[in-house]
């Protein structure tokens, strides 16, 4: 469907044809006329299908279309990454409306307070926040949300995985009644539904192929022992043409710094992004990432969910997660918006338990690779095994229509307990 054939303001439609779409994708397609209608929504989805663009559109037009005095939209996130994320989406898309928002987070030195606390007050049309952060401003007396016409819970479950729950009740209880309430996640469990029977009005609801990675991920598992999973790492990465961008997930910020050091070398960048990292220097690792001016990125699950990396090549799970969705949002940073990727992930004795798990989920078995330690032909080459649909391609070919999934921007769970908590 194309974006024309919504009823959208024309302006809005110039900012998408400047943006570069035509198309809308699956999630897209279904939720944005629900969305002008007026009504609620709970939406599952997976990563990278373009559900940040499917909100913010009919979000966008509204604003548009009536204007507001005071903040029209308030958007919560468990993450500042996915805070800054959807800001830009919005600067993006707004490009000819003159609507104005603010990312309101934790983690910098306070420099940004006064300005958070002025465009709070004045009203920003959008706000984009973590609940943490946005709390210690409502305590402060100077927030008006009494006046929101439109309330977004955008990763939903991770907000409730990590501990927020108690946060959102009291951030909704000073929103207005008389909302529209957008609920948007990538896994349904009870506690999803039970938040929803709370905050919603006879919601519609969407579900778009939950817990699958996306049809373009090629996926694979070496059985390995822990103590080859650094030689194996290079062996998959080390002269490879076509992956000249590669996210590495492990567990703990230790390892992230240790795979570092060892992966470093002259002949491209390696860099590592965890909390350990202050807010400024983290978002400097992620537009040189973005800008390919880092080849390898080693991360914490700090990454696996909101973070928008266009054609990343390759995927490597250096350690299993604990849960299984987890999976699918670490696969998901590849293969986004109808392009192809690889995702490989290192399985030992300890961890089969755990991809038995995953497979269950996603309901389909993960092609495994045995690895000896040694440079045989077929098991340790460093080539991913070819995809069993038969492409034989690994690269990052697209489909033949441009859709606007999170990746296509014009610009630009089991986290670890030291990761968790980032607002």
């Amino acid at each position: 469907m194309k974006f024309d054939q919504f009823d959208l303001t024309p302006a809005l439609l110039e900012s998408i044809g400047y943006n570069g779409f035509s198309e809308a994708t699956p999630i897209q397609e279904r939720a944005i006329p629900v969305i002008l209608e007026g009504r609620d929504l709970i939406a599952c989805a997976q990563t990278g299908t373009g559900k940040t663009a499917a909100f913010l559109i009919p979000i966008l037009d509204s604003i548009s279309s009536g204007g507001c005095e005071f903040t029209h939209t308030l958007v919560l996130v468990p993450t500042r990454e996915l805070a800054i994320q959807i800001d830009q989406h919005i600067q993006g898309l707004a490009y000819t409306l003159g609507i104005n928002s603010i990312a309101i987070y934790g983690g910098s030195d306070g420099s940004d307070w006064e300005q958070q606390k002025t465009a709070l007050s004045a009203g920003a049309e959008i706000v984009v926040a973590t609940p943490g952060k946005l709390i210690s401003h409502l305590n402060q007396g100077y927030v008006r949300f009494d006046q929101i016409k439109c309330l977004v819970l955008d990763e939903a479950d991770r907000m409730l995985d990590i501990g927020f729950y108690d946060d959102i009740i009291k951030i909704i209880s000073q929103v207005s009644k008389e909302r529209q309430t957008l609920m948007f996640s990538a896994t349904m469990p009870p506690r999803i539904r039970s938040l929803s029977k709370k905050i919603m009005k006879d919601p519609h609801e969407i579900s778009i192929e939950i817990a699958r990675p996306a049809e373009g991920v090629i996926q694979a598992a070496y059985n390995v022992e822990e103590r080859d999973k650094l030689r194996l790492i290079n062996e998959l990465i080390v002269d490879k043409q076509g992956y000249d961008s590669i996210l590495v997930f492990c567990a703990t910020r230790k390892k992230v710094s240790e795979i570092v050091k060892r992966l470093r070398t002259s002949k491209y960048v390696v860099e590592g992004i965890s909390s350990d990292l202050e807010q400024r220097q983290r978002e400097e690792v992620l537009l040189r990432f973005r800008a390919r001016g880092i080849r390898v990125l080693v991360a914490t699950d700090v990454m696996s969910r909101g973070i928008d990396i266009k054609d990343i090549n390759l995927i490597i799970n250096y350690d299993v997660p604990d849960d299984a969705e987890d999976y699918v949002h670490r696969v998901g940073r590849t293969a986004r918006a109808e392009t192809t990727g690889v995702a490989v992930t290192f399985v030992t004795r300890a961890d089969r338990y755990k991809m038995d798990r995953i497979e269950n989920l996603i309901g389909a078995e993960v092609f495994r690779v045995p690895y000896s330690g040694s440079s045989t032909p077929d098991e340790s080459s460093g080539k991913p095994p070819r995809d069993r649909r038969g492409s034989g391609s690994h690269g990052r070919g697209r489909g033949s229509n441009r859709k606007m999934g999170t990746s296509d921007r014009r610009k630009g769970r089991n986290t670890p307990r030291s990761d968790k908590r980032e607002g």
